[in-house]
């Protein structure tokens, strides 16, 4: 079982929002039967072997064992990951493109960075699985408390002079004298931490419009 599965065909992805089948995937993070299953739903057992193979159909869940009572066989199903996320992949014609623009201040092109990063780490965590590799990645989650809109846009600048030394230092920059080496995505982003607002939800801390007060991404 993976820890997280991105989900890229738009039929899987359909089949995962349906809110019974989503119970019964987190159910399924041990493995079940649809016996069972039944009795945690509350549902009839053929409601709930229909679900059962949808999900299976489109490879969110997989056969576990067989298990013979009398004269039925019994299959227990696991969910092929604990958690799954959704790649615009499924969304392919109208998903984001960050090509289109580019704009350290924009918050779009951060979103657009943000699904091309599921994307693409969705297509490398399946075939590191297949070939049974490791996947090289790195990642740094913090936050920051900024006295003032302009401590934001300092730290901001700052930021990018420093990743841009470091990735004038460590790039290869396709000397003869060295291997060409294996290519790596870097991202950097800074973004306001949504605050609570209640059971309704949440919104975001206030912000300025003024271009100081906007906040910064590099790639």
């Amino acid at each position: 079982m993976l820890d997280i599965a991105v989900i890229e065909d738009p039929a899987a992805a359909e089949a995962s929002l349906d809110p019974i089948r989503t119970r019964i995937l987190r159910e399924l993070g041990e493995p079940g039967s649809a016996t069972q299953l039944a009795a945690k739903t509350g549902l009839p057992r053929q409601k709930v072997n229909y679900h059962l193979k949808a999900l299976e159909r489109h490879g969110l869940v997989e056969l576990v064992e067989e298990r013979r009572k009398g004269n039925v066989t019994e299959r227990v199903l696991q969910a092929t990951a604990a958690s799954y996320l959704i790649s615009p992949q499924a969304l392919a014609q109208v998903s984001p493109d960050p090509h289109r623009f580019s704009d350290r201040f924009s918050a779009f092109w951060l979103l657009a960075l943000a699904g091309r990063m599921v994307q693409e780490m969705g297509k490398l965590i399946a075939g590191a699985a297949a070939a049974k590799q490791e996947l090289a990645t790195f990642a740094i989650d913090g936050e920051i408390t900024f006295r003032t809109a302009a401590d934001r846009a300092a730290f901001a600048e700052e930021l990018g002079v420093a990743v841009t030394q470091l990735v004038d230092k460590y790039h290869n920059h396709g000397g003869s004298s060295a291997p060409k080496g294996r290519r790596h995505r870097l991202v950097v982003a800074l973004h306001p931490v949504l605050k609570a607002t209640g059971p309704q939800g949440t919104r975001p801390e206030p912000q300025g419009n003024r271009p100081q007060d906007r906040q910064g991404t590099g790639q």
